[in-house]
């Protein structure tokens, strides 16, 4: 199974518990002995805070491999000839070269 689709069903798992607490809190606040504060909390106990967990820790595999791949590219040696701070280092001359068909100044062809 790709991360990607395993990550796709891990929302649809959140979104779908999401739902059932927050039928959970309007049964809570809609119930005659039940308030309104209620409702909230059962929400945000039930609901909320689990998932936010859940999401947290089915994301930590990702961000360890950003770490990792943000340590490496670090980590990667920079060729001075490619290098931004030294554009003209190699001692060739710059721009493209000139057209055989153009004659030095002063010369003709």
């Amino acid at each position: 199974m790709s991360p990607k689709l395993q990550d796709k069903k891990m929302y649809l798992i959140v979104i779908a518990w999401l739902y059932v607490t927050l039928l959970m809190a309007l049964a809570e606040a809609f119930s005659s002995q039940g308030t309104v504060f209620g409702a909230i909390i059962t929400f945000l106990l039930y609901g909320v805070l689990p998932m936010s967990l859940v999401i947290y820790l089915a994301g930590t595999p990702l961000r360890r491999k950003e770490i990792r791949r943000q340590e490496q590219r670090e980590l990667k040696p920079i060729n001075p000839s490619e290098s931004l701070l030294q554009p003209n280092a190699s001692g060739h001359a710059t721009g493209v070269s000139e057209d055989s068909t153009v004659a030095p100044m002063g010369k003709e062809p």
